[in-house]
C-alpha cells in the first residue's frame, strides 16, 4: 500500500458455546474481513463539526497574534509526527530517521519560545514526506495541497488526508494479514469442534443424517451442475449443458446437494447439521434473500409478460419497479396477502403511467385487472410462477458451488436476467459461507461421505473446496 513498501438434541452444553465463541472469532478475523477493509466514512455531526471548527479558528488568532502562540501548532505536529511515524514500514529506517530529525520535538520548542517556528515550511516538509508514503490513490488530495499558502489550512487538509492514508495502511495490514487469520480461524475452529467429539463420539449423528439424505436425493434426482475436478477453469459446460449431462454420484456434488437442502430446511430443525450451527443465522439470512428474490423475480416476469419489450428493455424503469417491489415485500413474510396486493397496486399503476408517458397503447381495465390478479396469486406458495422462479434460483446456487458465480452468470436460466445483480450477490455470500465450512470440516465430510459413496463411483478420496 505504501510507495516504501444448535440442535436442541445434543447433550453437550459445551458445542454451544464452543458455537458461540468460535462465530465471533470468525465473524472477526476470518468471514467479514471484507467489512474492515471497507473505508466507512460516515458524516460528521452538527457537534463535531462546531468544535473542529472552533479548533482551528484558535489556532488560526495563536499564530496571528503578536507575537505568535505556537502552542497549538506544536501539538498538531508532534501528532502529525507519529502518523508518519506508524505509517513506515519496519524496513524504512533512513525515513524513520530522516523524519525524527525534521520533526524533532525538543528542538521545534526551542524555535518557538524564540518566535522562530517556520509553521509553513514544516507545512510543506511534512507535505514531501506524505506523497512518499501515501498510495497512488491519495496523490491527487496531496497534490491539491500544495496549493495551499495558508498555514491554517494547509495543516487541517494534511490532517484530513493523514487520516485516509492511515485507513489505507489499516486496510493494507488487514489485507496481507487476511490469509493468515482466516487459516488461524479455521484450524481454531476445527481443533474446538475436535475436543467435543473426543468426548461425544456421537457428535456427528445429524452430520452423517444430513449427508445421507442429499445423496439420496441425488440418486432418486441426477445433478443437474456437473462436477468437474477443474470446475475453475474458463472452459467447460455451462450449466444449462450440464443439466442434460449429470455426472457420476461424487463426495463434491453430495456436499453440494447438502447445503442446498438446507435452504428449504426448517432451521430450527432438532436434527441441524453440528458442523454447520455456527452457520444457523447466516443461513437464515440467505434463505430469506432467496425467498424475497423468488416473489421479486416473479412478479417481475408477470409484470413484462403485460408490458412488452419497450419498458423492460428500459434499465431506469426496471430498477424503479425493483426498488419499488422490494420495500413493498419487506412485510411479506408475515402478511403475504396484504403485501402482493400493495405491490400489483404499484406495479400496475407503474406500467399505466410508463406507457402512458411514452405515448403508448396503456393497459386496458381488463389486462389491469388480469395483470393484478397474476400478482396477487404470487403469494400462494404453489403459484407455477414462482415455483418455476424458486427451482432455477436453486439451480444456479447449485451451480455457483460447482462452476463459481462468475460463470453461473453467462448462463442465467430462464427470468432470472432482470435480478442478475442480486443473484450474484446472493451467489457470492452462499459460495463464502460453503467454501469456509468445507474448510474447516472437510476432513469429517470426507470420512463420512467415504461411507456413502461406493469406490464405482466416487470421482474423488477426499472434499475439495468449491
Amino acid at each position: 500500500m505504501t510507495r516504501g513498501g444448535g440442535g436442541g438434541v445434543l447433550s453437550v452444553t459445551g458445542l454451544t458455546e464452543t458455537v458461540n465463541e468460535v462465530s465471533k472469532l470468525s465473524n472477526k478475523i476470518g468471514m467479514n474481513c471484507d467489512y474492515y477493509m471497507e473505508e466507512k466514512v460516515l458524516p460528521p455531526s452538527k457537534v463535531k463539526e462546531t468544535v473542529h471548527n472552533a479548533f482551528w479558528d484558535h489556532l488560526k488568532e495563536q499564530l496571528s497574534a503578536t507575537p505568535p502562540d505556537f502552542s497549538c501548532a506544536l501539538e498538531l505536529l508532534k501528532e502529525i509526527k507519529e502518523i508518519l511515524l506508524s505509517l513506515l514500514l519496519p524496513r524504512q529506517n533512513r525515513l524513520r530517521i530522516e523524519i525524527e530529525e525534521a520533526l524533532d520535538m525538543d528542538l521545534l520548542k526551542q524555535e518557538a519560545e524564540h518566535g522562530a517556528l517556520k509553521v509553513l515550511y514544516l507545512s510543506k516538509y511534512v507535505l514531501n514526506m506524505m506523497a512518499l508514503l501515501c498510495a497512488p490513490v491519495r496523490d491527487e488530495a496531496v497534490q491539491k495541497l500544495e496549493n495551499i499558502t495558508d498555514p491554517v489550512w494547509l495543516l487541517r487538509g494534511i490532517f484530513q488526508v493523514l487520516g485516509r492514508m492511515k485507513m489505507d495502511m489499516v486496510n493494507y495490514t488487514i489485507q496481507s494479514l487476511q490469509p493468515h487469520l482466516q487459516e488461524h480461524s479455521i484450524q481454531y475452529e476445527r481443533a474446538k469442534f475436535q475436543e467435543l467429539l473426543n468426548k461425544q463420539p456421537s457428535l456427528l449423528n445429524h452430520t452423517t443424517k444430513w449427508l445421507t439424505q442429499a445423496a439420496a436425493d441425488l440418486t432418486m434426482s441426477p445433478p443437474t451442475c456437473p462436477d468437474t475436478s477443474d470446475s475453475s477453469s474458463v472452459a467447460g459446460p455451462s450449466p444449462n449443458e450440464a443439466a442434460n449431462n449429470p455426472e457420476p454420484l461424487s463426495p463434491t456434488m453430495v456436499l453440494c446437494q447438502g447445503f442446498l437442502n438446507l435452504l428449504l430446511w426448517d432451521l430450527e430443525n432438532e436434527e441441524f447439521p453440528e458442523t454447520l450451527l455456527m452457520d444457523r443465522t447466516r443461513l437464515q439470512e440467505l434463505k430469506s434473500q432467496l425467498h424475497h428474490l423468488t416473489v421479486m423475480a416473479s412478479v417481475l416476469l408477470v409484470a413484462s409478460s403485460f408490458s412488452g419489450s419497450v419498458l423492460f428493455g428500459s434499465p431506469q424503469f426496471v430498477d424503479k419497479l425493483k426498488r419499488i417491489t422490494k420495500s413493498l415485500l419487506e412485510d411479506f413474510h408475515s402478511r403475504p396477502e396484504e403485501a402482493i396486493l400493495t405491490v400489483s397496486e404499484q406495479v400496475s399503476q407503474e406500467i399505466h403511467q410508463s406507457l402512458k408517458n411514452m405515448g403508448l397503447v396503456a393497459l386496458s381495465s381488463d389486462n389491469t385487472a388480469s395483470l393484478m390478479g397474476q400478482l396477487q396469486n404470487i403469494a400462494k406458495k404453489e403459484n407455477c410462477v414462482r415455483s418455476v422462479i424458486d427451482q432455477r434460483i436453486h439451480l444456479f446456487l447449485k451451480c455457483c458451488l460447482v462452476l463459481g458465480v462468475q460463470r453461473s452468470l453467462l448462463d442465467l436460466p430462464g427470468g432470472l436476467a432482470l435480478i442478475e445483480a442480486e443473484l450474484a450477490e446472493l451467489g457470492q455470500k452462499f459460495v463464502n459461507l460453503t467454501h469456509h465450512n468445507q474448510q474447516v470440516f472437510g476432513p469429517y465430510y470426507t470420512e463420512i461421505l467415504k461411507t456413502l459413496i461406493s469406490p464405482a463411483q466416487a470421482l474423488e478420496t477426499k472434499v475439495e473446496s468449491v
